[in-house]
Order: C-alpha cells, then structure tokens, then sequence
C-alpha cells in the first residue's frame, strides 16, 4: 500500500485557483493536477432541467443561459459559465455534456477501446485535457507505474495477432491505427484515484512535445444512476 500512496503522490499536484492550474509544468512522474474546489449550487437542477437527446446531450451556453433556474441553480450556472470562459480564454475549447452512457465497444469482447477503458489522450500537437465532474460519478485515473500497456500482455497481444493476419513488419501501425495501443490495464494491486465531484483537472496527453507520460484515466461506470454533467476539452 505505501507503494501506490508513493506513486500516487508523485503522479497529482493540488493548486488553489485556475492560473496555477493552466501554468503549472508538468514535470518527472507528476502528470496530473487538480484544482480542488468546494462548490456552490444545485447542479442536479441544470441536469434535470436541460432538454436531453440521446446518451450524451451537449449543453451550449446559450441554452444554459436560458434555463428557469433557483437560487441555487443559478449558482451552479454561474460556476459552469465561469469555468466555460475562463477555458476560452485559455485557447481550449471546452464542451459541457449532460451524459447518461457512453457507448460501449464490443467490437473485441477480448479489447474494449471505449473510454471505460483506462487510456491516454493523444494529440499530434502539444494540448492538455482539461475535465470537471459537476454531478454524477467522477472520472477516474491510475498512476502509470500502476498501469500495463495492454499490447503489452501475452495473452492479449496474441489475440491481436490473429486479428491482424498481415504482414508482420506492418503490426505496430495496425494496433496504432485501431486505437489498441492507447489502452492500460491497472495491476492487482493498483490503487485507482477518483477525481472527485467540482475539481478541475488538467491530465498530460501523448504528444510529440511530451516531457511526462500521458495521465491513464477513464470514465467511471455509472454506479450511482445518476447522469453525469461533464466538462471537457
């Protein structure tokens, strides 16, 4: 156990306000910070009253400005437009989703490539993925020493083989172009770390510029019932 508090602690960095979010380097195993917030406001209100459609429903700010809101809704909107412009600003582009599943893939019962699956972002420019959970189960990450590359394990790897049935030297870019690669399996004795409902992460991406490894994280499974108001860019 003090293995995965020892890694767990090298891997997140806690700040206090945005600026120190967005300007804080990643560095060594550190690839995850947190913006730590209490919030204020009743965000299941914005939830239950947003028009859904489908199992993701994008909220735009227009219509978030229109919602006939309580006192404590209108707080949580204020948050959410707060958050929303202070990310514009930044150059991200941030989108606000009401979600109630994501679709699951079972292309390969053997491999799922849905976000269930503990993965990295990849990106052939330098970018982060900034997310927030307002309401709902929050996403989760695993330190990377935690974590095995699933192309990476024997078994899988043979399957893969057989999927393939092409040349060998032209493998690598096959489990590439089918996503395979991006995908980890957390270790019997991972200590999987919840996010947490309000706080904004900002999580290392694959990427040529890359100074860190990417942050392993997926989204959680929807235990409590409750849909989830994600943020995300």
């Amino acid at each position: 156990m003090m293995t995965n508090l020892y890694h767990a602690e090298q891997q997140i960095y806690h700040v206090t306000n945005f600026h120190d979010l967005v300007a804080t380097p990643f560095s060594g195993e550190m690839n995850a910070i947190g913006w730590m917030r209490t919030l204020r406001g009743d965000f299941g209100e914005i939830v239950h009253k947003v028009s859904l459609s489908g199992n993701i429903t994008v909220i735009e700010e227009e219509e978030l400005q229109a919602l006939h809101l309580s006192e404590q809704g209108q707080l949580a909107r204020e948050t959410l437009l707060h958050d929303l412009q202070a990310l514009t600003a930044y150059g991200a582009s941030p989108v606000l989703n009401v979600i109630h599943h994501y679709d699951r893939d079972d292309s390969y019962p053997f491999f799922p490539t849905d976000v269930y699956s503990f993965h990295v972002d990849r990106s052939p420019v330098a970018v982060d993925t900034f997310l927030c959970t307002y309401y709902g189960d929050p996403s989760e990450i695993l330190p990377n020493a935690q974590g095995e590359q699933k192309i990476l394990i024997p078994e899988i790897r043979a399957e893969l083989r057989k999927l393939y049935q092409g040349e060998e030297a032209g493998f690598e870019s096959f489990l590439q172009e089918h996503f395979f690669d991006l995908h980890y399996q957390a270790k019997p004795d991972a200590a999987i770390i919840n996010l947490g409902v309000g706080n904004l992460w900002r999580l290392a991406v694959d990427h040529p510029a890359g100074k860190v490894p990417p942050c392993l994280h997926r989204a959680p499974a929807e235990k409590s019932g409750l849909k989830r108001l994600l943020l995300i860019c």
